[in-house]
Order: structure tokens, then C-alpha cells, then sequence
């Protein structure tokens, strides 16, 4: 019965002055959150009359106590740092002190700094220091696939060629639906773009032409880079970004197997082998996306496109869509492999490095597509 009166009682505050300016808190009763706890603001009139040095406790006549009293402390404690002034944790319970420094000893998390402005030469010089960052990381990357390249040649590379030959399958018969699907339906777009115009001079026949060598030279190579891009480039991100935050990659390093070696070498190989035999595919369903154009729309027999393709495609054109191949599947590779191994260490950070692998990987090809057709101006081919 005396419990129940004790509970049901108030919980009282008393504010004093002690000795040298210390204002001195003196609770009493149960300092419970069921029950009717004192209002703040006898403390935040007190401090306004006359502001403290310190500001202590007296708990003698303290019952039981919760989060309600905790809650009170650290209202105080707020107001004694805006005054500049002590806090003295002395007089509460043991517990509550206890909790009170544990509190003190984690520091509250600032937020709103990102909305701080800043200084145009803070925001210049921290991209700046970014993009260095970023490059010096990209560098390094290079430099150590170049060394296990030149390991795979001499036969001292640490993987597995079951490895190669899986991501093989992945990345070339795998891949051959939608690269055929893609194909097709540029040679169709390509032939018929080409027919609506040279209808107009009676040169219908030059559509074999115009699909031939735009598949052969450019539009087979673009079209399987970026199809591998979206698909295999950020497969490899994914990948790679997963087994980062599983801390996969840090137990090969443990085991002492380059993450390089054992991982990207074999995505970079499997690809580089595969990207040529990609595009001449795509070349060919190309062409046969014009022929259907010309059968269809035109008046051009099967034999006469056959022959007027084979005699606007000779071996420079040939050529240079398989060069434009293999520098893209090294760009593919590459970018999806290094963003992979940069990837963060949360969930996030893994699509995060998928979609930058795809937006790297592109941006890389179409800047390697137009250096290549500047090259290969300079050199008339």
C-alpha cells in the first residue's frame, strides 16, 4: 500500500542557491515518466535571474526513477552548455551517472553540415582534390591489369581458366538475342532511312552500300559496345561490388591471391575475345535487316544486294570494325572491373558503381568512336 501511495504521489523539484553561485536541484519523490514529472522551466528561471557557475543535483529524497528523469538531466544538461556553465553529475544515482557519461562519451551526430555554403575556391578545390583522387585510382588500376596481363603471357597469373570460360558463355552466346534483336533493327532503320532517300535519284541498289559499310565500320561495333555496356559492364560492377561488401575480395587478399588477377583478368580476357566475334555477328544481322528493307520495299533481288555488299565492303572496312571492337571491349571491361573494385562497402554503393560502370563505359566508347574516325581520316582508311 505504501508503494502504490509512493507512485502515485508527485514528483517535486526544488531549486536553491548554494555556496559560490551554484544552483543546486534538489528532486524528491518518483521521477517517473507515468507520473507528472516538474516543468523545465523552473530551471530556465532560475538560470535567467541570476546564471550559475555550476548547476548540481540532490537526490536524497529521490523513489524510483526512469527515462523521465533522464530526459529532465539532459534538458539541463543542454541549457548548462548554452550557458557555458558546469554540470555536476555527482548527486544523481549511480545508474543514472553512469548513463549520463556514457551519454557524454558518444558525441551527438552533427547533421546539416552538406547545407553549410560554401566558398566557390572550398567547393573548386574539393572537386578538384576528388577527381585526383579518382584519377590516381584509375591509373593504378591500369598499371596493375597491365602487370597481370603481362603474368597471363608468361603463364604466372593466379585464376582459374573455368573462370574465363564461364564468363565466356556470359558474355558472348549468352548476349546473342538481344545483340541480334539490336542489330537487325539498326539495318532495318539504316535501310530504310537509305531507301526513302536514294529512291528520289533512282539509286535504290546503294542501299546495300549505305547498310554495309555504316554496320561494318561504325553501327556493329557502337551497337554491340553499348548492348555489352548495359548488360556486361554492370553485371561485372555488381559482381565485383558485391563480393567487396562481403568482404570477399579482402579474404583473397588474405589468402595472398591478387583480387586482379583472380577476378578481372579473367572478366577482361573473356571479353576481349569475345567483343570481336560480337560484332562481326551484329554485322552480319545488320545486313540482313537492310535485305529485308530492299526485298520488301525496294525493287532489288536478293542476289543483286549479296553482290553490291561484297563490293562496297573490302578489308580496310572490315577492319576497322574490329579494331573499333577490341579497344571496346577493353573500355566494357574495364570500366565495369574498376568500378566494381571501387565500389563502397554498403547495398547502395553497389548500384551506385552498376550504374557508373555503364555511364563510364559509354561515355568511353563514343569518345574512342570519334578519336578513332579522326585516326582514321589522318590515315585514309
Amino acid at each position: 500500500m505504501a508503494a502504490v501511495e509512493e507512485l502515485a504521489s508527485p514528483a517535486k523539484l526544488e531549486t536553491r542557491r548554494g555556496s559560490g553561485g551554484e544552483l543546486v536541484l534538489a528532486m524528491s519523490g518518483p521521477w517517473m515518466l507515468r507520473n507528472q514529472i516538474p516543468s523545465f522551466s523552473e530551471v530556465e528561471k532560475a538560470c535567467a535571474e541570476q546564471p550559475p557557475n555550476t548547476i548540481s543535483f540532490e537526490t536524497t529524497g529521490l523513489a524510483d526513477w526512469d527515462s523521465g528523469l533522464m530526459t529532465f538531466v539532459q534538458k539541463t544538461g543542454d541549457l548548462a552548455r548554452k550557458l557555458n556553465t558546469t554540470l555536476d553529475y555527482a548527486g544523481l544515482p549511480q545508474g543514472a551517472q553512469g548513463l549520463m557519461k556514457l551519454a557524454d562519451a558518444v558525441p551527438e551526430k552533427e547533421t546539416g553540415k552538406d547545407n553549410i555554403e560554401r566558398s566557390l575556391f572550398y567547393r573548386v578545390g574539393s572537386t578538384s582534390i576528388v577527381m585526383a583522387e579518382e584519377l590516381w585510382e584509375t591509373f593504378t588500376f591500369i598499371g596493375e591489369c597491365t602487370l597481370a596481363f603481362g603474368k597471363f603471357f608468361v603463364g604466372k597469373a593466379r585464376m582459374r581458366m573455368s573462370d574465363i570460360m564461364l564468363t565466356i558463355q556470359q558474355v558472348g552466346p549468352e548476349a546473342l538475342p538481344i545483340v541480334a534483336l539490336i542489330s537487325f533493327l539498326v539495318g532495318l532503320i539504316l535501310g530504310f532511312v537509305g531507301a526513302v532517300q536514294l529512291q528520289q535519284f533512282g539509286a535504290s541498289i546503294y542501299v546495300a552500300n549505305l547498310v554495309g559499310v555504316a554496320m561494318v565500320r561504325e553501327m556493329g561495333a557502337i551497337m554491340a559496345g553499348i548492348i555489352l555496356c548495359g548488360r556486361t559492364g554492370a553485371a561485372f560492377a555488381a559482381q565485383l561490388g558485391s563480393m567487396k561488401v562481403s568482404e570477399e575480395i579482402d579474404a583473397l587478399q588474405t589468402m595472398g591471391l591478387s583480387p586482379i588477377e583472380f577476378l578481372v583478368l579473367p572478366r577482361m580476357l573473356a571479353l576481349i575475345i569475345m567483343m570481336p566475334l560480337l560484332v562481326l555477328f551484329a554485322d552480319f544481322i545488320g545486313i540482313i535487316g537492310g535485305l529485308a528493307v530492299s526485298l520488301m520495299v525496294l525493287d532489288v533481288t536478293f542476289q543483286q544486294y549479296i553482290n553490291q555488299t561484297i563490293k562496297a565492303i573490302d578489308l580496310v572496312q572490315f577492319s576497322t570494325g574490329i579494331i573499333k571492337a577490341s579497344v571496346f571491349g577493353v573500355i566494357v571491361a574495364s570500366t565495369g572491373c574498376l568500378r566494381g573494385m571501387q565500389c563502397g562497402n554498403s547495398s547502395s554503393a553497389v548500384g551506385m558503381a552498376a550504374t557508373s560502370a555503364v555511364v563510364t563505359g559509354i561515355t568511353g566508347i563514343i569518345v574512342a568512336d570519334a578519336i578513332f574516325a579522326v585516326l582514321f581520316n589522318i590515315l585514309g582508311m
